[in-house]
């Protein structure tokens, strides 16, 4: 059978992003969790935020170099196998701090399982879905995976800031472990490794392009990472792509993600409304992740990248001013500013790393997402430490926005570069309709 003779109105790579996106938007949800529940922590138990923050930094970390082990392991063992253990990991991890009474039980569960669980289900994920599934929409593909994130956290976030404000941070987190198993029947019914497992090419493959079977099991699952990052560690444009996005980690999710509730709250605002707003950056994030996608279908990516950043430190600087009891109209223009471009960086760079890196594109941005969460890592404690020694969080704000303009003008660097030759597939895919 081939993609040509299939009697499917609907390619079974969709159904495959279905359910990868619904399985990242359950992730972003668990990962939404320490966000809301900092404050309340913090209350009962007395714990600094630079403490709690740490808790955080250790799950970013893991988030992060989670990923390209992640990336190689579905290699070895299956995508579905992998995110169904993860998906126990987090609720695990995120269960049992109902019952901690020390802070380094906090470390443990929301640093150690929630990171490990997390880190497998992370965008590297993303970049071995639409690998292996597409040949064409990558672009757009990978926009909307991406945007599950966002989904996530709208979704996530008001519900658990109202479950904590009204029955008490314990719910919350009994919620989100409850959710993670709900999940794992949905992968283990619905997700699979390969399209030549159901019978079916990539969508976008050209028309007489045979199914192909399962390849063999890839061996020495951390060798491969490591001689992955090895042989991409020699190419500067490596170099460019992990620290401009460990930029990106740390002014989205170490800073903005981590730090945003507590920042309001500080200047007056409940709870529930910070989160809200937290939130509402998800609504405008979907929209434009999609878009950047698509944007990445026919731009330079490294042109995209210079973009996203300098708008977004630009954002940040007007950020300090913007906070108060209620919500001005100034505000919800820096949520809709912001929120475009919270993770539209995400289609480029993947873009990039499948560019110049080809066939191991997944373990390399498996790499390069670690860096994106190193630096989210490095912001979740360094905001949580100034603002415990400083009384509030605008110089994490303004550095944060110095580094994003930073991170701009490195991506300039990046435009005009030298691609990596088309594979024959994608040379045939480029002049064939691609069919749903």
């Amino acid at each position: 059978m081939t993609a040509t003779t299939t009697s499917r109105r609907i390619h079974p790579a969709w159904w495959m992003a279905g359910v990868t996106f619904l399985t990242i938007i359950g992730a972003a949800g668990f990962r939404s969790t320490p966000g809301v529940l900092m404050e309340p922590l913090h209350e009962e138990f007395g714990w600094s935020h630079g403490i709690i923050g740490s808790a955080v930094s250790l799950n970013l970390v893991l988030f992060g170099l989670t990923a390209p082990f992640s990336a190689a392991l579905m290699e070895r063992f299956g995508i579905r196998r992998v995110v169904a253990i993860a998906l126990v990991l987090v609720s695990v991890g995120s269960l049992l701090p109902v019952w901690m009474t020390q802070s380094w039980q906090l470390i443990v569960c929301w640093g150690l399982l929630v990171g490990l669980g997390t880190g497998s289900m992370s965008m590297a994920m993303v970049a071995t879905v639409t690998s292996r599934w597409f040949v064409a929409r990558r672009g757009l593909v990978s926009g909307v995976l991406t945007a599950a994130g966002a989904t996530g956290q709208l979704i996530f976030l008001p519900v658990l800031a109202h479950i904590a404000d009204a029955h008490g941070w314990r719910w919350s987190a009994a919620v989100t472990a409850g959710v993670a198993l709900l999940v794992v029947p949905l992968v283990l019914w619905r997700m699979r490794d390969y399209p030549g497992s159901v019978g079916a090419t990539p969508y976008g493959s050209p028309a007489g392009t045979p199914v192909a079977g399962p390849p063999a099991p890839a061996t020495g699952i951390a060798g491969l990472a490591v001689r992955t990052l090895r042989d991409a560690a020699r190419q500067p444009i490596f170099w460019l792509l992990a620290g401009t996005f460990a930029i990106c980690g740390a002014s989205t999710n170490g800073l903005v993600g981590t730090h945003f509730i507590p920042a309001a709250h500080d200047h007056g605002m409940s709870e529930p409304t910070a989160a809200s707003l937290l939130a509402l950056i998800g609504v405008f994030d979907v929209v434009g992740t999609i878009f950047s996608g698509w944007l990445t279908d026919r731009m330079s990516s490294g042109a995209l990248l210079a973009i996203y950043y300098g708008l977004r430190g630009l954002s940040l600087f007007l950020l300090p001013t913007l906070f108060a009891v209620t919500v001005h109209p100034s505000m919800f223009v820096f949520i809709l500013f912001y929120g475009l471009d919270w993770v539209a960086t995400v289609p480029p760079t993947l873009a990039l790393c499948r560019q110049y890196f080809g066939e191991r594109a997944p373990i390399v941005f498996g790499w390069v997402f670690a860096s994106h969460q190193v630096g989210a890592a490095i912001a979740a404690v360094l905001a949580g430490a100034v603002r415990d020694r400083l009384g509030d969080y605008d110089l994490a704000w303004y550095v944060s926005g110095a580094l994003c303009l930073l991170a701009a003008g490195l991506c300039l660097l990046m435009v005009g570069g030298r691609q990596r030759p088309a594979t024959p597939d994608e040379n045939a895919a480029a002049t064939v309709p691609a069919k749903v």
